[in-house]
């Protein structure tokens, strides 16, 4: 299969990386305010093999709330400018506003990520906030919300709350589930997709039948065509964890990526972030840099994009394919880094370095 992106505006971002000398994949030997060194790309780490890249080429992306504290205090050009240099393709907004390090518009935002190769390829708002009509919300002001989405030229627009505007109830989500396929209709008009991102409650179980897993009523209730998934892969985990039993103890193991084999066309977006797995708390994992938990992200990453498992071809399981899926968006997080601009560049590193095929193939 061709590695040649067929999106014209990815394949104008790749020509420049190499331009530029900073091929995707690249790597900072310093962090803002050090010396600057020719990025390199990164060779595969010991232990993953030698095959092709299971990222597909101009699809990384980073969730701009793990560097809100950079953004804050310097501004997104130095963000940005590190980002570029980290081999990142793409960014996801959570929120266009630079704090304390002054004002910008939304045209010089959209400029400035274009200038240093950064595609805006999503953002977070909030769904709901019932005692403030001014909030800056879907269900509260859809049309700013989506007007300023698209002077960005986002191609997606979503939200990280979770459906529980109207409770945990079965009907309390399929009215939840009204409002997103009306967010996501709006969009669709503007050449958008509505998001939802997930954390670990929404695979809990209804309050009023606990039998039934409320992610399922999500998708169940929500038009395919006109809501979409961003699928937290550390959160999704965390559910597993979490939510494998019933209220009443009974087993009710599931897989996350069992969902995103089923319908890959509805999860468009990812986020990458990974943890610890650490039984004693109540997620069953801790966060911690990409790379550095025990969340398999190299067979994750192959069987979404792939349909097969990373040692090797003819490996898929039955109903899985090997399309050669190059479509998704992998977004790289940490909710609270000790150090962002590290966080940032490991979780790039080891993400370009993952390689299908057997250890020492």
């Amino acid at each position: 299969m061709s590695r040649t992106p067929k999106d014209p505006e990815l394949a104008r971002r790749l020509s420049r990386r190499n331009v530029l000398g900073v091929a995707a994949g690249a790597t900072a030997a310093t962090l803002l305010g050090g010396a600057t060194a020719r990025a390199t790309v990164p060779q595969a780490a010991p232990g993953q093999g030698k095959g092709r890249p299971v990222l597909p080429p101009g699809r990384l992306g980073i969730q701009l709330y793990s560097l809100r504290d950079k953004v804050s205090t310097l501004g997104f050009a130095p963000v940005f400018a590190e980002l570029e240099k980290y081999g990142y393709d793409e960014i996801e907004f959570a929120g266009y506003t630079q704090g304390s390090a002054g004002a910008i518009t939304l045209a010089q935002l959209k400029r400035l990520a274009r200038d240093h190769g950064l595609n805006p390829i999503g953002s977070h708002v909030g769904y709901y906030d019932d005692n403030n009509p001014g909030a800056y919300t879907f269900a509260q002001n859809l049309t700013k919300v989506l007007d300023e989405a698209e002077a960005l030229g986002l191609k997606h627009i979503g939200t990280a709350s979770g459906p529980f505007r109207y409770g945990s109830t079965v009907d309390g989500w399929k009215r939840a589930a009204d409002d997103f396929n009306t967010y996501g209709a709006a969009a669709r008009k503007r050449g958008m997709k509505f998001y939802q991102h997930n954390h670990a409650e929404e695979f809990s179980f209804a309050t009023d039948k606990p039998g039934v897993r409320l992610y399922d009523v999500l998708l169940a209730e929500t038009d395919p065509d006109l809501v979409y998934l961003e699928m937290d892969i550390y959160w999704a985990f965390c559910a597993q964890f979490r939510f494998g039993k019933r209220v009443d103890g009974t087993p009710a193991p599931f897989n996350a990526i069992d969902y995103v084999l089923k319908q890959p066309e509805r999860y468009p977006l990812f986020h990458v972030k990974d943890g610890t797995r650490d039984d004693s708390v109540r997620d069953g994992y801790t966060m911690t840099d990409v790379g550095d938990g025990d969340i398999d992200y190299k067979n994750f990453l192959s069987r979404v994009t792939t349909g097969t498992h990373p040692q090797g071809l003819g490996s898929a399981r039955p109903g899985e394919t090997p399309l050669g899926r190059t479509y998704h968006h992998w977004q790289t997080e940490h909710d609270n880094p000790v150090e962002s601009f590290a966080f940032a560049r490991k979780s790039s590193e080891h993400l370009h370095s993952l390689r299908s095929g057997r250890c020492g193939d």
